[in-house]
């Protein structure tokens, strides 16, 4: 009897390329509460990312590339520019965000920031995406100057051409308001009224009394509300001296997401992301989801982790992602904002989606909303 010796060399997978991503947010003080059917959610955002790369990783199983996340989430008191300098630089090129505007731009000009790409996921203002816009920074959520737009897109559908604008007392109610002046000059609408809300007790007292008083002006089709808070929009519906709808950040509301939608798979992300987290996705998780979602396609398209290559495809015309949304998404290269079409929906049913039919842009389709490439001067 003959025995041979079969000798076999081990086999070794071959290692997958790793994809870094760092989440930078800090905690938030909570709010009075205005209602108590809206509880504070303090974990907007992180778990947007976390669902995003889940899905990175099982595109990942197929192109040999592993996506991890690091979380920052900073207390109210420390200091996102120290943990960024001493944790962030030079460990990661990529950085989705969630913190407000202020810091979004500081953070964005430090030195150790302008070798990385920074997703902002959490902020609307319309300086950044212009006068202040950053040529390292890339924005997920649709501008004001973009939602405005939506608004005034579908407001001319109806014909409703006479707005009574209404402003509230902060300074993101005066931004938005600015935004809504934009939009209804483009659009050839009339402001027939403007208003400051100076109440400054309890609206829900005296909802009854004053609304109808201070909303007793010459007649108009629509009523517009800027109270980016909501300290007193919710009262205006049902209670203005002429029955007449409202729109702007209450009543219909032009935003990224919204748990009324339905089409195009967003039943399905919905309710991921619900058995992930035990509620609603909400805007910033959205946006969250998309600016992981956004690194990984770029890098499995590109087969890289290298800056270079994935920013240049993110702003390339080649760069489509997916959103849920009916048609695919991509970046402005002028000013990092991601084009998008924007759901306009009441508090309990999705009404329509943005651009309005008969406002497509002929080549992208969605640069009807907010745009206007003369007003960047990105750094």
């Amino acid at each position: 009897m003959v025995f041979q010796l079969l000798i076999t060399t081990p086999v070794y997978a071959e290692a997958k390329q790793t994809v870094n991503i760092a989440y930078l947010a800090q905690e938030q003080k909570v709010p009075p509460a205005l209602s108590n059917l809206d509880p504070f959610i303090e974990n907007k955002g992180v778990l947007g990312a976390e669902l995003a790369i889940s899905d990175n990783n099982t595109t990942g199983q197929f192109t040999g590339q592993q996506f991890s996340l690091k979380k920052f989430i900073i207390p109210i008191d420390g200091n996102v520019a120290d943990v960024f300098n001493k944790s962030i630089d030079g460990q990661f090129q990529f950085v989705v965000s969630t913190l407000p505007a202020e810091q979004m731009i500081g953070i964005a000009d430090l030195p150790a920031a302008q070798q990385m790409v920074l997703l902002d996921a959490s902020t609307r203002d319309d300086a950044l995406r212009n006068e202040q816009c950053r040529k390292n920074v890339l924005h997920i959520l649709p501008s004001r100057a973009m939602r405005a737009d939506a608004l005034a897109q579908y407001m001319m559908k109806k014909r409703w051409n006479k707005w009574f604008l209404v402003i509230g007392p902060n300074p993101e109610d005066r931004l938005f308001a600015h935004a809504i002046k934009r939009a209804a000059k483009r659009f050839g609408m009339k402001i027939v009224e403007e208003k400051i809300w100076e109440h400054t007790y309890d609206a829900r007292r005296t909802a009854q009394s004053d609304v109808p008083v201070f909303t007793q002006v010459d007649d108009y089709d629509v009523l517009v509300v800027a109270d980016e808070q909501g300290l007193f929009g919710e009262y205006l519906d049902y209670r203005t001296w002429h029955p007449r709808p409202v729109v702007g950040t209450q009543g219909l509301i032009a935003t990224a997401w919204h748990r009324t939608h339905e089409q195009w798979g967003a039943v399905q992300i919905q309710n991921r992301f619900k058995e992930q987290s035990g509620r609603w996705m909400e805007e910033q998780d959205y946006a969250a989801y998309l600016a992981v979602r956004a690194i990984g396609e770029a890098a499995t398209r590109t087969k890289s982790n290298e800056l270079k290559a994935v920013k240049e495809f993110l702003l390339s015309e080649q760069f489509t992602l997916q959103g849920y949304k009916g048609r695919p998404l991509s970046f402005r290269a002028w000013n990092g904002q991601l084009r998008q079409p924007i759901l306009l929906a009441a508090p309990r049913s999705l009404v329509t989606t943005a651009p309005v039919e008969g406002f497509l842009h002929p080549r992208t389709e969605l640069d009807t909303l907010g745009y206007d490439q003369s007003e960047s001067t990105c750094k």
